[in-house]
């Protein structure tokens, strides 16, 4: 029987075809799969071609065809966000168009997903079968450590048609050239955001890569732009989708219903001054039971943000996306809407507000005997700042404070006296690192930058949200109710051995294979107080620490030394204290607007992606502080200044300035007049002709040379009379060169 040859394709069939075949629709495999032979083939090239022509389909790869406006199989992406179900949204590094791309997901449930926002990985492509808004899904081939395709710059341009864009990471050396028809509105000094275009568009002529400005942000002298340098460059949001604004509008003023009334109990808020929102109320008394003399009951009163933001809402979706709230010098960029965060959840002075609180009992000794969570109205009796806390304590009280003396302050204070017994005992690690504090003038420009002075008001209110925070976790956990725990793991073996080896080299003990506890380290740095390694000492200690994360696993609080701990206190600014909220109301029966089938589900997802966004928040509030110290720096180039060494690599030497807080860089090739070999293991580097040392926590005198308020990068020169006697005498390093080798004829 004669094989009957397929009839000649359509368009239609074509298409069809490479839909079906994602990955293998080449002009051969066309050609074998309609069995197109001879003249027919001309015929297909030609049919092809005009389809191209057309718009219909695209040839990127020369040889595999894929539909116009569709993604090729396999592609590099980049992590743009996490939509409401906790899955991560992405988009193609190389789309250079000005239309969006067609999105693509990424299951959060699929563990090899682990990857954050910003971060870009090779993926193949599947067309999403739910035909919902995201047009892929995508499984991971591999994690790429490629950086962002999208770059934060100064847009300069010194004539009509080209321009230039300086990044403004201080880590990143290139710069960016920007045609004409790319400028997007841009002017010169404007700050912008740039997209990078794919390798195969630079050109031959210049060593800048090509780039588009997506975005303009005003301009860079503007104090405004040093905070907004570092939000754009971290991802974090700024702007509220409008179904969040109206959800958070549409909150209704708290009354009592089916509450516990707490209007009446002197609760009150200490807060720093400058203070918009206030989470946390707290109060205390000696316990009047016979049966426990000597001991105390306070309660810790934080705003019900679970009863206004409810599970899978739009207030839900975007706090879940912020992870948190970001903190600047000059603005607070908040993970809830002002309505709330500033609003109907912060608990003013005055004002009934919704409250989940929760009563403990301590001992004589500061040994917790019980708790009980309640939901309650409170109206706040006082909102004092630290300062005038403390001063009222101090015998100072102010007109608003000292009706409260008697009532509300005193018994705060005794109730810390005996809370901080408990924390003795269990010997947390205690770590003094210095805070410095930006003070800006009304324009935004800073006046001064101050030391953050730790006041006993500071740890009293510290010592209470420490042990609701653990109540919490306690309570999850004898209810088996699924849990968000804040867990610290002790140092990695890695880190504890450099830690060794480096308090050998200053001729300290510090036993191999010992039982590691925070008491460990805490013995090395009282050891240390009044001596030259003091700072040294507590500054090696404190990059021994991992790092704190979010995990529904518990693994304890090494630092705080608790076997359960998990955030309660702070729900207005950090999504992790509103899961917490939702999983007590599941666990103790406090209402129906608990833990979701999907929050419990999703706890690994969520907790990774906070995980990030505090971690992100973070880098962003550091960056922002190092660009308004180099901006007030920049008035006092070749001024002197005393500092101490923070890090010592192979060139050169990191430095933090002990009044302002600055840190800057020497770089060795700098320090003229001998050749400095770097000790790793006892980070230090030492000169082989004079034998001078500069190690990790030496006091330094130095020149400021350079100040980048743009990148936030200093640089000085190290001024030491040693270093001058030496200069004009070379080396005495011998260099080895290896021989030429000789061209065979």
């Amino acid at each position: 029987m004669t094989k009957q040859k397929a009839p000649f394709p359509g368009e239609s069939e074509i298409l069809d075809f490479i839909r079906e075949n994602p990955g293998r629709a080449s002009k051969r495999e066309i050609t074998r799969a309609f069995q197109i032979k001879g003249e027919e083939k001309i015929k297909l090239k030609k049919l092809l071609r005009k389809m191209t022509l057309d718009g219909k389909l695209e040839n990127p790869h020369k040889t595999r065809l894929h539909i116009s406006g569709d993604l090729p199989p396999v592609l590099v992406i980049e992590i743009s966000g996490v939509d409401s179900y906790g899955d991560l949204t992405a988009r193609p590094v190389d789309w250079d168009s000005k239309t969006e791309p067609p999105k693509i997901l990424m299951f959060a449930h699929d563990r090899r997903n682990k990857l954050g926002i910003g971060e870009q990985a090779l993926v193949r492509l599947s067309p999403n079968k739910d035909k919902g808004e995201i047009g892929y899904v995508a499984k991971i081939i591999r994690k790429l450590e490629q950086k962002s395709s999208q770059v934060m710059g100064v847009f300069h341009s010194d004539d009509e048609h080209i321009a230039f864009v300086n990044p403004t990471d201080k880590k990143v050396r290139n710069k960016y050239l920007i045609a004409k028809n790319d400028w997007n509105g841009a002017t010169d000094g404007t700050l912008v955001l740039i997209h990078l275009k794919p390798a195969q568009q630079r050109s031959r002529h210049t060593k800048a890569k090509p780039a588009r400005v997506i975005k303009c942000f005003g301009a860079i002298n503007d104090p405004k732009s040093i905070s907004l340098i570092a939000i754009i460059s971290q991802g974090i949001a700024t702007e509220f989708p409008e179904d969040a604004l109206n959800d958070a509008k549409k909150a209704e003023k708290p009354t009592l219903k089916d509450r516990t009334d707490l209007r009446a109990l002197p609760l009150i808020t200490v807060d720093p001054s400058d203070a918009r929102d206030h989470d946390d109320a707290i109060w205390a008394e000696m316990d009047p039971d016979d049966k426990n003399a000597g001991g105390c009951h306070i309660i810790v009163a934080i705003a019900d943000v679970a009863h206004y933001v409810k599970p899978g809402s739009p207030l839900d979706i975007e706090a879940r996306k912020r992870g948190n709230s970001t903190y600047f010098p000059d603005r607070v960029v908040p993970m809830l809407p002002e309505a709330l965060s500033n609003g109907l959840c912060s608990l003013h002075e005055g004002e009934d507000r919704y409250t989940m609180a929760v009563h403990i009992w301590f001992d004589k000794r500061g040994k917790k005997i019980r708790h009980k969570y309640i939901r309650g109205l409170m109206n706040s009796h006082a909102s004092l700042s630290y300062e005038e806390f403390q001063n009222a304590r101090n015998g100072k009280p102010s007109k608003r404070a000292a009706p409260l003396m008697d009532s509300v302050i005193n018994p705060l204070y005794h109730a810390y006296a005996i809370l901080q017994k408990g924390r003795a005992h269990r010997e947390p690690l205690e770590l003094n690192v210095p805070e410095k504090k930006i003070i800006l003038s009304e324009k935004g420009e800073i006046t001064s930058i101050e030391n953050r002075v730790s006041l006993d008001a500071h740890k009293l209110v510290e010592e209470f949200m420490i042990q609701a925070n653990v109540a919490a976790a306690e309570e999850l956990e004898r209810n088996s109710t699924p849990c968000i725990y804040r867990i610290h793991e002790q140092p990695s073996l890695d880190k504890l051995e450099t830690l060794r080896q480096f308090m050998q080299s200053l001729d300290y003990k510090f036993a191999k294979g010992q039982v590691i506890k925070p008491k460990v380290f805490n013995n090395l740095i009282n050891n240390a107080i009044g001596t030259p390694q003091e700072t040294v000492i507590s500054t090696i200690v404190l990059r021994t620490q991992m790092q704190a994360k979010y995990s529904p696993d518990n693994h304890g609080h090494f630092g705080l030394s608790l076997t359960k701990y998990a955030h309660f206190t702070s729900p207005i600014r950090r999504y992790a204290d509103v899961l917490i909220h939702r999983a007590l109301i599941k666990a103790v029966k406090l209402g129906n607007d608990g833990l979701s089938e999907f929050d419990a589900d999703n706890l690994f997802e969520t907790a990774e992606h906070i995980s990030t966004t505090e971690r992100n928040s973070m880098i962003a509030e550091r960056n922002s502080t190092e660009r308004y110290i180099a901006h007030y720096m920049s008035t006092k180039i070749d001024d002197e200044f005393e500092g101490r060494i923070n890090g010592v690599i192979r060139v050169g030497l990191f430095i933090t300035l002990t009044q302002t807080g600055g840190e800057g860089f020497i770089p060795i090739s700098s320090l003229i007049g001998d050749y400095f070999n770097h000790d790793k293991d006892h980070q230090l580097i030492k000169g082989e002709h004079s034998g001078i040392i500069y190690q990790l926590g030496d006091s330094v005198t130095v020149r400021l040379r350079e100040a980048n308020p743009i990148s936030g990068g200093l640089i000085f020169e190290l001024i030491d009379e040693r270093l001058l006697k030496l200069k004009g005498r070379k080396s005495t390093r011998k260099i080895s060169r290896r021989p030429r080798k000789r061209k065979r004829k």
